[in-house]
C-alpha cells in the first residue's frame, strides 16, 4: 500500500509540473497582430514593446500591461462655448483625427490621454477664436484648422501622439446672429438678383439697337445696290443706243413718247423744246420711218 500510495503521488506530481510547463509555454507566447503593439512590464518595470509578429517572454515575470492600436483614431468632442474678438459667444464642435506613433509614451506619458486631448483642444480653440471676429471666424476654417493641428500635434509629441487633421465641425452663433444673418443674405441676394436683371435689360437693349442699326445698313447697302444696278442699266442702255447709232426719226419718236409722259402729269405748264416746233415735219419724218421699215421687210 506505501509503494502504491508513493506511486500515485509520484505521478500526481509529475502531471502538475506538465501542467505548469504547458502553462509556462502557453504564458510564454505572445502574437501581436497587425496595427497594434504591446508593452510589457517584468516585474512591474517597463521591459520592452512588441510589435507585429510572434513573441516569448517570461511567464510570471513578464506581463502585456497594455495593448495599444497604431490605427488612426476619430476624436468627436462635444460643442465648446468661445468668444471671438467682438464679444460674440459661439458654441464650435471640433473632430479631431490622430494616431499613436510611440506605443510607450502614449502608455507612461499621460494617465488620460483622451481628456488631455479634449482639455488641449478647447484651451486652443479659445485662444485662437479670441483673437478673431465672428466674420473672420466663420469665413478662416481652414486657417483655424491649420494653426489648431500645427498646435495640438506640438503639445501631444511628448505622449506618443501625431495629430492628423483638426476639422472645425460646426459653429453655431445665437439664434439672434443667425436671424440678422439670414436677414443679410436675403438682401444681398435680392442686390444680386437686381443687378442680374439690369444687366439682363441692358444686354437686350443694346441687342435691339444693334439689330436696327444693321436693319438700317442692310436697307441702306440694298438701295445703294439698286442705284448703282438701275445706272448701270441705264448707261448700259445709252451704250448699246450709240453703237446703235439710231436715226433721227427714231429720236424724234422717242421724244414724243418723252412729251407724253409729261402731258400725262400734273403739270400746268409745258415747255416745248424748238426741235418739236414744227409738228408736220416731225411727223413726216416719222411716217418715212415707218414706211422704209416696212420696205425692208
Amino acid at each position: 500500500m506505501i509503494v502504491f500510495s508513493s506511486q500515485v503521488g509520484i505521478v500526481v506530481v509529475l502531471c502538475i509540473i506538465a501542467v505548469l510547463v504547458l502553462v509556462a509555454l502557453f504564458c510564454s507566447v505572445v502574437v501581436v497582430h497587425q496595427t497594434e503593439a504591446y508593452i510589457v512590464e517584468r516585474i512591474g518595470k517597463y521591459n520592452s514593446t512588441l510589435d507585429v509578429g510572434f513573441h516569448l517572454i517570461i511567464p510570471f515575470f513578464d506581463k502585456v500591461v497594455k495593448k495599444v492600436s497604431l490605427k488612426e483614431h476619430v476624436a468627436d468632442f462635444k460643442p465648446q462655448p468661445v468668444i471671438t474678438k467682438d464679444n460674440v459667444t459661439i458654441q464650435i464642435d471640433t473632430v479631431v483625427f490622430y494616431q499613436i506613433t510611440d506605443a510607450k509614451l502614449f502608455t507612461y506619458g499621460v494617465s488620460n490621454p483622451m481628456a488631455a486631448i479634449e482639455n488641449l483642444t478647447a484651451t486652443t480653440l479659445r485662444n485662437i477664436i479670441g483673437d478673431l471676429e465672428l466674420d473672420a471666424t466663420l469665413t478662416s476654417r481652414d486657417v483655424i484648422n491649420s494653426k489648431m493641428r500645427m498646435i495640438l500635434d506640438e503639445a501631444t509629441d511628448p505622449w506618443g501622439i501625431k495629430v492628423r487633421r483638426v476639422e472645425l465641425k460646426n459653429i453655431i452663433p445665437p439664434r439672434d446672429i443667425q436671424e440678422a444673418m439670414e436677414k443679410q443674405m436675403r438682401a444681398e441676394r435680392e442686390r444680386r438678383e437686381k443687378i442680374l436683371q439690369a444687366e439682363g435689360e441692358k444686354k437686350s437693349a443694346i441687342l435691339i439697337a444693334e439689330g436696327e442699326k444693321e436693319s438700317v445698313v442692310l436697307k441702306a447697302e440694298a438701295k445703294k445696290a439698286a442705284l448703282i444696278a438701275e445706272a448701270e442699266g441705264i448707261s448700259k442702255s445709252i451704250q448699246l443706243i450709240n453703237e446703235a447709232n439710231p436715226s433721227q426719226a427714231y429720236i424724234t419718236l422717242k421724244g414724243f413718247e418723252a412729251m407724253e409722259k409729261v402731258a400725262d402729269g400734273k403739270s400746268t405748264k409745258l415747255i416745248i423744246p424748238n426741235e418739236f416746233a414744227s409738228l408736220s415735219s416731225a411727223v413726216s419724218a416719222v411716217v418715212e420711218t415707218i414706211e422704209a421699215t416696212k420696205t425692208q421687210k
